[in-house]
Order: structure tokens, then sequence, then C-alpha cells
């Protein structure tokens, strides 16, 4: 899970990279896969990037700055997007790093470098080129790619490869990315893909079953009157800056516009999410119909008046000082760096407060552990008790469940696709998703470990 990165190599020697994520967890089998290759960056001719996120594109700085000099092939919107993590993600590698260095200081241990720095992530966007969705771009020769909406974040794809193989002969792979959800705010659904020769699929919720969208903002609501009415604490939302903060600064705008929200402060503490909104703003062309007519009525879907965006760190402390109920939403997700420590750090052993989880937390993560009951849990070096509530909503995932990823693989041709991989998932979800697949009568499905290689007939 996590660190999503898939080598092609075509029979006349062309090297295409799908996806360069970072490794987001604490699995000491891991510890040194951001920092290694398993091929030479030198020697990759082109990277087709799925979507933004931090697991799908964190390396991609590394890679330019270890050799890499080719094209960077995303839709528009991912491009604009990974404009901005990747540069927050320079500054969070270049402060881990300052931490790192100060513990082997005090051992006698000699200073490391980071990752990549912010200024190494900034050059690399120089190899970005935006694309649009729903068109056949050629990368190289004999080889073409087509982007259709993965309904995941703004700007996510499914990436299909169509490869000239000999004599005209055409094979087509296909990767998924991350598939989304169908019916979800603000995006439009995920769009199948053409009929794949071969298909790399993501199995994140495999075996699991998801919430429907039409309880969402109920459910919503009644956790904000019971954090920040009958409780009168503060109602945290760990949640990450690209996707999952704006569907739910739009359902709560929604429910503003209704006349249902609880008069309280909301406060989204995350400058890297006040950025994405932003770009979402400009990126109308991702959006749902659904989004598109509430904004014939409130063309501003992501602000109202108790809404604020926080950027300076002076302010983010400052909600921490204020005893008033009120809602904060901030990053990362998974709850391992960034603002949302802080404010765990000095609410959770509050029981009138209340975190809500709304999505995947990796293995060995702070979130995860939150999220599974932990009764302490360790922040910035001290055990603090989890007095608060957690609450866990799952239906805000930007992934399918097993079934709506069924659902997307349906229109593929069982006779025509050859084999599927499985990637991006724990195993006891891929073994879940396997034994589903094959039910629905696909023949062969593989789980890759890291670093197998598969010749492909």
């Amino acid at each position: 899970m996590t660190g999503s990165c898939h080598l092609i190599s075509t029979n006349d020697g062309k090297k295409i990279l799908l996806d360069c994520g970072l490794y987001q967890g604490n699995d000491p089998d891991f510890d040194d896969f951001n920092q290694e290759w398993a091929f030479n960056p030198e020697e990759i001719d082109v990277l087709v990037l799925s979507h933004a996120h931090i697991d799908h594109a964190g390396r991609i700085p590394k890679l330019v700055k270890d050799g890499f000099k080719g094209d960077i092939i995303c839709t528009s919107a991912t491009r604009d997007l990974a404009a901005i993590m990747l540069l927050d993600s320079g500054f969070i590698q270049e402060r881990d790093n300052e931490y790192v260095n100060k513990k082997r200081k005090r051992k006698g241990l000699p200073a490391v470098k980071p990752l990549y720095t912010s200024v190494e992530a900034q050059r690399a966007m120089n190899y970005f080129v935006g694309i649009s969705y729903n068109r056949w771009f050629g990368i190289m020769d004999n080889v073409e790619v087509l982007f259709q909406d993965a309904g995941h974040i703004l700007g996510s794809s499914n990436v299909t490869l169509r490869i000239e193989v000999d004599n005209g002969h055409k094979e087509y792979i296909g990767f998924t990315g991350d598939i989304g959800r169908p019916n979800r705010p603000i995006l439009r659904d995920p769009k199948p893909m053409p009929n794949c020769d071969y298909l790399i699929c993501e199995s994140t919720y495999g075996g699991a079953t998801h919430q429907g969208l039409p309880n969402d903002e109920q459910d919503l609501l009644r956790i904000v009157n019971t954090a920040c009415v009958e409780k009168k604490g503060k109602l945290i939302i760990p949640a990450f800056s690209v996707g999952r903060t704006q569907e739910i600064v739009y359902m709560l705008d929604r429910l503003e516009t209704a006349g249902k929200l609880p008069k309280v402060p909301v406060y989204v503490d995350s400058p890297l999410a006040v950025d994405a909104t932003d770009i979402f703003i400009m990126h109308p062309e991702c959006y749902d119909e659904e989004l598109l007519q509430y904004m014939q009525n409130d063309p501003h879907p992501f602000g109202f008046r108790k809404l604020k965006y926080v950027r300076s760190v002076e302010q983010s402390k400052a909600i921490n000082y204020r005893d008033e109920p009120c809602i904060i939403i901030s990053a990362s997700g998974m709850m391992q760096a960034g603002r949302i420590k802080h404010h765990l750090n000095n609410n959770i052993e509050n029981p009138r407060n209340t975190i809500l989880v709304v999505g995947f937390c990796a293995e060995g993560t702070l979130g995860r552990r939150i999220r599974d009951g932990a009764e302490e849990v360790r922040i910035f070096g001290e055990e603090k008790k989890v007095k608060a509530e957690v609450v866990v909503m799952d239906s805000f995932s930007a992934h399918g469940d097993q079934q709506e990823m069924l659902d997307f693989l349906s229109n593929q041709d069982k006779k025509k696709l050859k084999k599927i991989f499985l990637v991006h998932g724990e195993i006891d979800r891929q073994d879940k998703f396997k034994t589903a697949i094959l039910e629905k009568g696909f023949n062969k499905v593989e789980i890759p470990v890291l670093d197998q290689v598969y010749n492909l007939d």
C-alpha cells in the first residue's frame, strides 16, 4: 500500500514508468524503498502519472534528481496540483531531515541529506506535460496513452497504453490508478477503460463495502451536532489536503445554504488545502453536473460565512487556545505530519472533543493506531491518552469499494484480457478482491510482490 510505481519495458528497449509514488508508513521492510530504485532513473524514457497524490507522485523530484530527463505526462489538473503538492512534500522532507540529523548528531553520526528539497521539487515541474482527457496522445514511437476520468481526485485518470508490438499489431496495457466512486460530490463518475490485454488494478478496499452517499450529509450533520452542540467540544477532522478537504467543505457549504449547519466556526487549517482549493476553482471542467447546477445558485461552493481558511502558523496556534466549539479540518489525513498533529496533541486527551476519521490510514501510521482504537498514542515523543471520541466514516473514501471496483471492471472483455495484476492494497484486501474477480469469470489474477518481473507474451 502506497508507493505506487510500475515499469513497462517494450520489445524495442523503451521504458515507461507508471506513477512514481512515495511510500508512507513505518514498515521496517520498506525502510529503503524511498531511497533506492529497482531501475536506473536515467534509462526511463517517459513517466505517465495517474494523479497527484503523494503516494503516486511523491518520488518524482528524486527521480529527476537521480537522472530522469524525459516527459512526465498527466492531465492539466494533475500538473497544477502536483506543483503545490510536490513543493509541500519538499518542505516536509527538509523538516524531517533536520529532525533526523539532530538525533544523529547526538549519537555522533554524520548528517544525511533529505530525499529531495523544495528547490528540487520545483525543478521537477519543468518536465511535466499536461494533456486532456479522452484523446490518444503519442508519447514515443509506437506508444500512445489515453487518460480517462478516474473520479478519484481532481485530474485523476485511469491510464491505457496502446503499444504497437509487431507488424502493426497493437496491445493494450491498462492501469486503473486509483478507482474513484460513482455519485460522489464534485467529480464526475469513473469512466470505464477500453478493453485491455493486461490490466494493473488497484485493490485498496477489496472485501469492503462503503456506506452510500445519500446518508453522508446527514451523518456528517449528526456528528457535528453531537460534537459541537451537545458535547460543546471541538470536531477535529484529519483530511487529505486535496480532494477530501474540498469534499467536506462542499458538504458543509450545502448544509449552511440549507440552514442546517450549527453556527460554529469552521477552520481549514492547511496551507496546502488552501492552495488546492484555489486549483479546484480553476478546473470546472472536472466538475460533475450536480455541482455545476448547484453553482448556479451558489457560485462559491467552497466558502461560506463561518468558514475560515488558515495559512499562518500564528492563526493555527490560536485555534488551539480557543475553548469554544468549532470544526477543524487539517492535514494530513493519515495524521503522520502537518498541523493535524498539533491539533491532536492539544485536544486528544479531552473527552469533550471528537476525532472524525474520514479515510484510509496505512499500517504503521498514527492515524491507523487512532482509527483502530488505541488507548494511548505517541505524539511528538510523548504518550497521550486517547480520551476524545473517535468516529470513523469510510463513506468519505475516494476509493471505490469492492463492488464499485468490480463494476468498473465489468466492461472488460474476459476473452481478450489475459491477466490482471492486483497492486496498491494490503495483502488481505488483495486476496479477497482476487477471489471476487475470479468469481466474476476473469481468468488469471496475479498478486505481485515488490520488484517482481513478468514477461507479457
